[in-house]
């Protein structure tokens, strides 16, 4: 398998974590979005967003971070990264959901972008939209982390499941956004815990070979 990757991209940064805990092997192609590769003709024959990741297997071309972590939990399931029992997996899926739904997109590269670019905001109040973004996502997860009865080590029981394959990159990105993680205790340890894991600490942006 390929992965189309960039290695401060929060969505890459997610599949590198889930390829690693499903100990897959897959070949990382470097899009650099700072020489704005991911928008040429080649790559959005890719994917036509011209969005990373991209995930190529022998017989088909995935897009989207959500459908190839659902689908790798399909085609590969152990150790499954979803509970067995429905409502637990719902929990598990809303935390996911909270921070690739309603936190990432809101600082991903394009929004922040256009505000530098189209609206002529500053550093300062760049950072500053996405600290409100962040913050408001965070503080919502740590309520529900705290009255949580299923939480252990991480986000849910003693193992990793979805919702820190996709905390862990969010953190990181709060942290390059100069965001200050002691206000949110329960995720500052769970980050923390998983960051002890190989499969968590290879897949850091500063880590990769196009870092």
């Amino acid at each position: 398998m390929q992965l189309y990757t960039f290695f401060r991209s929060g969505t890459s940064h997610r599949l590198r974590i889930a390829l690693n805990l499903k100990n897959l092997k897959v070949e990382h192609i470097a899009v650099d979005l700072r020489t704005e590769a991911h928008l040429k003709l080649e790559y959005k024959a890719i994917h036509p967003q011209g969005f990373v990741p991209a995930l190529k297997t022998p017989e088909h071309l995935l897009i989207q971070s959500p459908a190839i972590l659902e689908w790798l939990e399909e085609t590969y399931p152990n150790p499954a990264l979803l509970p067995k029992n429905t409502f637990e997996r719902a929990h598990v899926r809303a935390m996911a959901a909270l921070v690739g739904c309603d936190i990432h997109p809101l600082n991903n590269r394009r929004v922040l972008e256009h505000l530098r670019k189209s609206l002529a905001a500053s550093e300062e109040q760049v950072n500053d939209w996405c600290e409100k973004w962040i913050a408001s996502g965070f503080d919502a997860l740590e309520s529900i982390l705290k009255d949580s009865s299923n939480r252990g080590q991480f986000c849910f029981g003693n193992s990793p499941t979805l919702a820190d394959v996709y905390l862990v990159p969010q953190v990181e990105s709060a942290r390059r956004f100069k965001v200050d993680m002691d206000r949110w205790p329960i995720i500052k340890s769970i980050d923390e815990h998983c960051l002890k894991l190989d499969a968590f600490h290879l897949a850091a942006p500063a880590l990769q070979a196009d870092a």
